[in-house]
């Protein structure tokens, strides 16, 4: 029952930083390395000075001791319905930025991914911390298997006291029709991935006017740029901490699986405009206990990895 409470404050409050900084700081700088000429460049030697800051503190970071909210001491719960309330209204809210965010990066101000990316890189930057968040909060929940035994139990345990008449104390009570949500938030092996997922599919749904191209263009974009920061001692070599390796890696994995979600055929096709192949060996050259839950996310969160139109390669590199 308290890792209920404790995720449900992760989420509240990281989501909510978030959409904060989309909402309230939508500043579009270029402040940072050229974009463009590592995605056309043949020769990286060539361009030595690219690089793509997520270190930048113009960029706000989040706090990183919101992610360690499964260590502190156990809280009270006088306020867990306005906790579980927020945790319902905030994803709502964390798919509606997902949707400003993807609107501004998709439009057609310029005339094509690269551009969008390198001169609307604060936008790109909010966009990549949704994207960590999302599988650094499915990281948490697939550690705490428990939570939706311990949510249910929490049910059962509010059932019995209105049966015999005992009032809950304080905030304690959660109404059916939020428990419900809450439950079948937490149904999914990854509820944020798929939350993320949905909201990019119905973005793109709602979006007939605008090319496909436009959205899976960012995203292999994106993926393209972790990956070739990832791989190049160069531009590896200029992070600050280790913790932006994994910021990196997540990010990378997180447009790969929306990508193989709004693309018709999918991140794992020949035809794909995702290196699939290096982004998997980047995957592969890290310490494998840092990866597993990413190598698992593209194992068994992605649409069509299975599919025949995916080579025997790829199949085997996931395996």
């Amino acid at each position: 029952m308290h890792r209920v409470k404790y995720i449900v404050q992760s989420v509240t409050k990281y989501s909510f930083f978030v959409i904060s900084l989309v909402f309230l700081f939508p500043c579009r700088y270029t402040v940072m390395g050229n974009l463009l000429k590592v995605l056309t460049c043949t020769d990286l030697e060539q361009e030595p000075n690219f690089f793509l800051d997520f270190e930048s503190e113009i960029f706000l970071p989040f706090p990183s001791a919101l992610f360690h909210l499964l260590a502190v001491n156990n809280p009270s719960f006088s306020k867990l319905t306005s906790k579980c309330t927020n945790l319902v209204s905030q994803v709502s809210f964390l798919v509606s930025a997902l949707h400003s965010l993807l609107r501004a990066l998709t439009s057609e101000t310029y005339d094509d991914p690269t551009q969008h990316l390198e001169r609307e890189q604060a936008l790109a930057k909010q966009f990549a911390e949704i994207l960590h968040f999302t599988l650094r909060f499915d990281e948490l929940k697939m550690t705490n298997p428990a939570i939706q035994n311990d949510f249910s139990y929490y049910r059962r345990t509010l059932s019995r006291m209105r049966i015999n008449n005992v009032p809950a104390e304080g905030e304690n009570e959660v109404n059916n029709e939020l428990a419900n949500r809450i439950s079948l938030f937490y149904a999914d092996a990854t509820p944020m991935l798929k939350t993320l997922s949905d909201g990019t599919t119905k973005f793109v749904s709602e979006n007939k006017n605008l090319p496909i191209e436009n959205t899976t263009d960012v995203l292999s974009t994106m993926a393209s740029v972790c990956k070739v920061m990832l791989e190049t001692p160069e531009y590896r070599s200029r992070f600050s901490s280790e913790e932006t390796v994994s910021f990196c890696l997540r990010v990378m994995v997180g447009v790969i699986i929306l990508y193989d979600y709004v693309h018709p055929v999918g991140a794992f096709a020949k035809s794909s405009k995702i290196d699939m192949k290096g982004c998997i060996k980047v995957l592969r050259d890290q310490p494998p206990n840092s990866v597993e839950g990413l190598l698992n996310a593209l194992r068994y969160t992605t649409k069509h990895l299975n599919d025949e139109s995916t080579t025997k390669t790829i199949k085997s590199m996931l395996q």
